[in-house]
């Protein structure tokens, strides 16, 4: 192998490392600390940072020692770094979840930034390879503008593969420890060929970084990524970090840093004596004297499958169109949540491309898409609302989850506004068993006292618990701002404000201060 092509080698493959070890920060980050923008934010300035830091380091230390066998060493001790990130992260990480276990925000903001710290001696190093190769390529300066071109490129070549072969390829394939593992044994074997080419010596301490990384990986390679009681499945997929745990005889799916419950199953129960019950009771939001005896229903974010189960057990076997973006969802929807029914079809998409796509008309379009504690943006805006509404049937109703904290209904009541600025009436029932709401809306006027004496008329012996539980918190929602549109939902900000009043709150009841 030339010196040029080792040199190209080099800077392609540091270029992808850069951007892999970000994708993958992203992925061994999410069972702590989800995958919100505001993680993604941080997460990706702090890599620019590093990046930049290694790129100014880089060219001075490439004036001091411009030899290519440095060059080969930096991205030798670059491959080992990145190698050891996640035997390293996980006593950190650990912190993280005793920290969420109990309630403690210096554990959890320590651990975040502790991880970070982490990445920040590989990524500097590799951000120092781009300046000292073209120090180390460059023949003269009639040909500095050319060689900069070439390294910048394969650079940034480099970094394309580097952003979509983690997410596609290693992560969904070997997991995000052993992705890591992987990108670090490569650069090591890269770099230590590249020093043995160009110095001929010193072949024994990448041979010997190389043995340490595997050993490191065998060791550290097995077990679970966040073990916790009752754990019967955990994965990772391109669009999570999911989880099955059995909780008092009962299936719970969480996603993520499992903050909230996607989805509930409990064998031989219809009802889970939380919010999706209330689902049941979208059909009798409707305008018409009689609701449909079998209401047709789409389903944005069907998780393990919960609502589609209660649907068909209360209705009968209804047509149902269940979305749900992520295919390794539905997989253990199957596996583990006794997903069968005939009447459901599945959908691996984005609920609003679904609902674009679709043909059908529904009686009720339910939305349950969280990623906890948020909603995806799109899903939230006056735009999505008109087309759920131009799938509904003539007399259809909308339901959408919402979540708030304590007495903050920032989010329910902008979604609720946003929702009413499309449909003539909207209702919101609160859920006394955790800090959620459904919003309903009907496409056709309805009015509050009939739609409550139809509850209450309710005798069936499913939906007469949840009547009862549901009718204290039901209201009729008056306002209809346009809040949210495609253009601007700034839904996890409005979230970051309510979980930071919460804790403001909070903190204060524990101090015995008066809470305004």
């Amino acid at each position: 192998m030339t010196r040029s092509t080792l040199l190209s080698a080099l800077v392609f493959f540091a270029g992808a490392a850069g951007m892999a070890v970000e994708m993958c920060a992203s992925r061994l980050l999410a069972p702590y600390f989800g995958d919100s923008q505001l993680v993604w934010a941080i997460l990706i300035g702090l890599i620019l940072i590093y990046l930049t830091a290694g790129a100014a380091l880089g060219g001075r230390w490439a004036d001091h020692s411009p030899h290519a066998g440095t060059l080969a060493q930096i991205v030798t001790w670059a491959g080992l770094l990145t190698g050891l990130v996640p035997a390293l992260s996980r006593p950190i990480l650990g912190l993280a979840a005793a920290g969420f276990s109990d309630l403690q925000a210096g554990w959890v903001a320590g651990a975040f930034l502790g991880v970070l710290a982490l990445l920040a001696p590989p990524v500097l190093l590799l951000g120092m390879v781009p300046p000292f190769a073209v120090r180390v390529a460059i023949p003269g300066l009639d040909k500095a503008g050319h060689t900069a071109g070439r390294v910048s490129a394969l650079s940034a070549g480099g970094s394309i593969i580097g952003t979509l072969v983690p997410v596609f390829v290693l992560i969904p394939w070997l997991g995000t420890r052993r992705s890591l593992l992987a990108i670090g044994l490569l650069l090591v074997l890269l770099g230590g060929t590249a020093s043995l080419a160009w110095k001929g010596r010193r072949a024994w301490l990448p041979a010997c970084m190389l043995i340490a990384l595997v050993c490191v990986g065998f060791l550290d390679g097995g077990g679970r990524i966040r073990s916790s009681e009752g754990l019967i499945d955990e994965r990772e997929s391109s669009y999570n970090y999911i989880r099955v745990v059995e909780v008092g005889g009962e299936r719970h799916l969480l996603l993520n840093e499992g903050l909230g419950i996607q989805s509930i199953y409990r064998p031989g129960s219809i009802l889970t004596g939380h919010l999706y019950d209330y689902f049941l009771l979208a059909p009798y939001f409707a305008a018409r004297p009689e609701p449909r005896p079998e209401p047709s229903l789409a389903l944005i974010g069907l998780a393990g499958g919960t609502i589609a189960h209660q649907y068909t057990a209360v209705f009968g076997p209804v047509p149902i169109d269940a979305a749900e973006i992520d295919p390794a969802i539905i997989e253990v929807a199957r596996r583990h949540f006794d997903l069968h029914e005939r009447n459901v079809r599945t959908f691996a998409q984005d609920g609003r491309r679904f609902l674009a796509g679709a043909e059908a008309r529904y009686d009720v379009i339910a939305i349950d898409a969280y990623r906890p504690p948020y909603i995806p943006f799109h899903l939230t805006t006056r735009e999505f609302f008109e087309l759920a509404r131009q799938r509904l049937d003539e007399d259809g109703v909308l339901a959408v989850n919402v979540g708030y904290a304590g007495d903050d209904r920032t989010l329910v009541e902008a979604i609720a506004d946003t929702v009413h600025t499309v449909f003539p009436s909207v209702y919101i029932i609160e859920s006394a068993e955790d800090f959620n709401s459904l919003v309903l809306a009907s496409v056709q006027p309805t009015d509050p006292g009939t739609v409550r004496a139809r509850l209450e008329g309710l005798d069936d012996p499913h939906l007469g618990p949840v009547v009862a539980r549901a009718l204290p918190g039901l209201m009729r929602w008056e306002r209809s701002r346009a809040v949210l549109t495609d253009d601007r939902a700034p839904i996890e900000q409005m979230v970051h404000g309510i979980i930071l009043r919460y804790a403001l709150e909070a903190a204060r009841g524990e101090r015995g201060e008066a809470v305004p």
